[in-house]
């Protein structure tokens, strides 16, 4: 198998620490493309038509593309415990929260590196801003006690949105408010998989 990968990408991230903790480096290799929203490679298209970032090529079926399909995929081949089935609800909603961190923090990225400067909005990137800050806000609140306990897929989620923001928007200073979610951060990112998929 194939994981086609961007290493700064937050969902790319996400994949390559589960490859890490799944002990799967030996099964996957890590292809690196470069792709733009503006000016997707053709490997990528050939597997995501989306042209969009991760894609997990396979050798006993088609590729398969969004990194929350991958890790669910490779948890499975594992036989790993990264979803427990017994909180299901809960690690699938707080993988999404993970990813809407994800996503609004890197179209802020697109919108400075992508748009001709007279074409970029300010209010634009205050309102993806906004939609991230409330929702670490709402993990340092109401999740910060399921990101205790066994790994799952929710603690390398949220670690891994938070250290994409560190990385492009470290001024926006998301820790401010959040103590108890950065103490959390700063522990998680000792683990041999964040400290080997960092850029």
């Amino acid at each position: 198998m194939k994981l086609l990968m961007s290493p700064a990408s937050p969902f790319v991230r996400k994949v390559r620490v589960v490859l890490r903790e799944l002990d799967l480096l030996g099964q996957v290799e890590e292809v690196n493309v470069t792709t733009t929203p503006l000016a997707s490679d053709p490997v990528v298209i050939a597997a995501n038509p989306t042209g969009k970032i991760p894609a997990l090529t396979r050798d006993t079926g088609p590729a398969i593309y969004d990194s929350r399909v991958i890790t669910r995929f490779l948890n499975d081949h594992a036989s790993g415990s990264l979803y427990p089935q017994s909180r299901i609800w809960d690690i699938l909603t707080l993988e999404a929260t993970a990813d809407a961190i994800m996503e609004a923090a890197v179209l802020m990225t697109y919108e400075a590196r992508c748009r001709p400067e007279a074409q970029q909005s300010s209010d634009w990137v205050e309102a993806q801003w906004g939609k991230a800050s409330r929702t670490i806000a709402a993990v340092n609140t109401r999740w910060l006690s399921h990101l205790h306990g066994p790994l799952d897929i929710t603690q390398i989620g949220i670690a891994c949105a938070l250290s994409y923001i560190d990385l492009r928007h470290d001024a926006r200073g998301w820790r401010d408010g959040n103590a108890d979610l950065a103490t959390w951060h700063a522990t998680f990112m000792q683990r041999d998989s964040m400290q080997e998929t960092e850029v």
